[in-house]
């Protein structure tokens, strides 16, 4: 069964006249007239009762148009998938991300996306920065959202927002008062340290900051994820230092401090790698550029 047959009988359907739906489908009226009998014939009953003053639609005429609407709006939906697919505007991307970066502008960047782009399935996949670096270079994530200030030069990164680290109290803590603390004043604490091998970046801003206040610190515990370590402060095992957006997570028995006549940028970004810049992960780095310059 030919389409443009359809067509033809749908808007002949509509018009009940052949002169209009000539004009309508742009063609002359005996093309119309024996594409009308060829679809008659192959479906072997009687679509329309037509004379030379009007026409009007058969019972199985009627029941077919309804018919002839559906396969024709279907039609139209397939090629437009496949002029999507065909542009890369519909899949799946794998998007690394961090546990801290959770309560930054990540969530706003995936909605913003998930509204412009409704046929790519974004999937967040919390990761180390530094198991997200390694997946980036081997193609097998799209792109990540890193606690890092620079990437290995097969990369491309588009910085965040900035962040501070603060100090993170027990809430019964001595020093939990007030809004900033001297950090030599807790030099004899136990701290609650964030593993070097996860985000060596993080690990080594917090380093900096004891070095620069003259703390060589006690490391009570180390952990891989900072809710994990912002549980284990909360619970008395230590005081930690960690991004101030982390407040948002809102754990109960915990305080967050700025550090006194300090301010150490928590580094992140998104990173991606251009060797497999599909045109799905161009549109999401478009999408994050235009979150992350609001800020």
């Amino acid at each position: 069964m030919k389409l443009h047959f359809l067509r033809y009988f749908v808007v002949l359907a509509e018009e009940l006249h052949f002169g209009r739906a000539a004009n309508k489908l742009a063609i002359t009226q005996p093309p119309l007239s024996s594409a009308i009998k060829s679809l008659e014939e192959e479906l072997e009953v009687q679509l329309l009762i037509r004379d030379s003053k009007h026409v009007e639609l058969t019972q199985a005429g009627t029941a077919f148009l309804d018919e002839a609407r559906q396969i024709l709006e279907q039609v139209a939906r397939a090629s437009n998938v496949a002029k999507i697919v065909a542009r890369g505007m519909r899949g799946r991307l794998e998007i690394g991300v961090t546990g801290s970066l959770v309560y930054r502008e990540v969530p706003a960047i995936v909605k913003q996306f998930n509204a412009e782009m409704p046929g790519v399935d974004v999937v967040l996949r919390e990761m180390s920065s530094a198991d997200q670096l390694n997946e980036l270079l081997r193609g097998q994530i799209h792109a990540g959202f890193v606690n890092a200030s620079t990437v290995p030069p097969q990369l491309v990164s588009l910085p965040m927002g900035e962040d501070e680290f603060v100090l993170c109290l027990p809430e019964d803590h001595p020093k939990a008062q007030g809004d900033a603390v001297d950090l030599i004043q807790l030099a004899d604490e136990r701290f609650v340290m964030f593993s070097r091998d996860v985000a060596p970046a993080n690990h080594d801003n917090v380093i900096a900051i004891f070095s620069r206040a003259g703390i060589h610190p006690k490391t009570a515990h180390a952990a891989r994820q900072w809710l994990t370590i912002i549980a284990m402060v909360a619970n008395g095992l230590g005081v930690s230092l960690v991004p101030r957006t982390l407040a948002r997570s809102r754990v109960h028995g915990v305080k967050f401090m700025r550090i006194s006549g300090e301010q150490v940028l928590s580094p992140a970004m998104l990173v991606w790698n251009p060797a497999y810049y599909l045109p799905t992960v161009r549109s999401f780095i478009e999408c994050s550029e235009r979150i992350l310059t609001r800020k």
